[in-house]
């Protein structure tokens, strides 16, 4: 018997994670992936400019990283045309998630999210003893009126709400979330996800109002900026409540190099365009490889494409597991209506090939 005693909240827990990784699934498979197109990565990765500054200065890895990410904050106020004090940079949009439940959630304490949205929103919650309460998506969107309904009810702390929105790459305009802003229920605090807002049309990001304490917005160098490996995202919001993040976060989270890389990909807005431009080609691409596999893809503002499959949950299931074990790592939506589809992310010629071959017999084996 262990002679260790965990929290009787963790022992209720569940030991799991919110995603079985591609590696995992690799080493089931006992061979890579020849498409990896799930996790939304950026597979058209940093810039050469990114890469030849961190080579350059890789030999810094012995030092600790700024705890204040003072050059990375002054230049994300710079380029966000905000006020430093307006910022704060963390362990990516996972990290500050994790942040903001502790700051708000107590054992018992009433969350709101979608049904189906992003799932370690909810592990954070659920590891805090926060008491979730879930609206469904309305007909493939965040429903926002829904969601502030949910929150006036339960009196919840937090609500969470992705624009654009992962999993089905739907989106809001500004003028629409602008409105969610001015209803949040007092006591409550809109947690409003903007990880795909590079890739998003014009007009679907409202412009800043760091006077408004019902709002914190987080973005993040994982997609766009092609460095999910270093684990780098940033809250904008209010100054005091930007303030709060410095008494729980911490504060050597952030690697000397990963700011290093962050605040070269700032500086190079150059590569985020092409990157944005070379996104819309690969995603018109799967577009056409639904379309000739008489499958039906959504209208996406992400680097993702959502895929109709036409059936229930299990004909989609069937198909990323007949994908999966081809070699082509895609992933799905976990709720229903929402997991009749599959996604698939942005990825190379070479990847868009295999998966152009590889569907039409998936397809046919079921």
């Amino acid at each position: 018997m262990a002679n260790y005693q965990v929290t009787p909240l963790v022992q209720g827990l569940p030991a799991t994670v919110p995603f079985v990784g591609p590696e995992t699934q690799e080493r089931l498979r006992g061979s890579a992936f020849r498409a990896r197109v799930g996790a939304n990565e950026n597979v058209f990765g940093p810039s050469p400019r990114v890469i030849e500054i961190m080579q350059s200065r890789a030999k810094e890895a012995w030092m600790y990283g700024d705890p204040e990410f003072h050059e990375l904050r002054i230049a994300l106020a710079e380029q966000l045309e905000v006020a430093p004090e307006n910022v704060m940079v963390g362990e990516g949009i996972d990290g500050l998630l994790g942040y903001i439940v502790r700051m708000f959630v107590e054992r018992g304490d009433a969350v709101v999210t979608s049904a189906g949205a992003y799932p370690t929103f909810n592990y954070h919650v659920q590891g805090f003893g926060g008491d979730l309460h879930f609206v469904p998506y309305h007909k493939d969107h965040e429903d926002g009126e829904a969601l502030l309904s949910a929150a006036k009810k339960h009196q919840a702390k937090l609500i969470y709400f992705a624009n654009p929105d992962n999993p089905m790459g739907s989106w809001w305009d500004a003028g629409y979330v602008e409105s969610m802003i001015k209803s949040v229920p007092e006591g409550s605090l809109l947690i409003l996800d903007e990880a795909y807002g590079e890739f998003a049309p014009a007009g679907t990001l409202p412009p800043f109002d760091m006077d408004n304490c019902r709002v914190i917005r987080l973005r993040t160098f994982s997609k766009a900026y092609g460095l999910a490996g270093m684990r780098v995202g940033y809250a904008i919001g209010n100054q005091e409540l930007i303030a709060e993040f410095n008494k729980v976060r911490n504060h050597f989270g952030l690697s000397r190099l990963s700011q290093i890389a962050a605040l070269a990909a700032v500086q190079d807005q150059a590569h985020l365009n092409q990157v944005q431009q070379l996104v819309q080609g690969s995603l018109q691409r799967i577009q056409q490889i639904a379309v000739d596999n008489q499958l039906k893809p959504l209208p996406t503002a992400a680097n993702f494409l959502t895929i109709d499959c036409g059936r229930d949950g299990d004909y989609a299931i069937a198909v990323m597991k007949g994908l999966i074990e081809r070699g082509v790592f895609v992933r799905m939506p976990g709720v229903s209506p929402l997991n009749r589809c599959i996604r698939i992310t942005a990825g190379l010629p070479g990847e868009l090939d295999f998966l152009e071959e590889t569907l039409p017999e998936v397809l046919k084996s079921i």
